[in-house]
């Protein structure tokens, strides 16, 4: 399992990098991306460690 969340940081840091140096945009918006692809990651990450709870159960009404 933790091999898998080291596969999975390393691919989401590279494809963020590739994304910041290759594709050409307003650097606001290269902000919110990149705040965007964190918060995912972060709570992807507390859900596999167990922190948090399944966000299958989380509704946005």
């Amino acid at each position: 399992m933790l091999i898998n969340i080291i596969i999975v940081l390393i691919v989401v840091g590279v494809l963020l990098w590739l994304v910041n140096t290759y594709i050409p945009m307003d650097s606001k918006i290269k902000s919110i991306l990149n705040a965007v692809v964190v918060i995912c990651v972060i709570l992807w990450l507390l859900q596999a460690f167990g922190i948090i709870g399944s966000l299958n159960s989380v509704r946005v009404n």
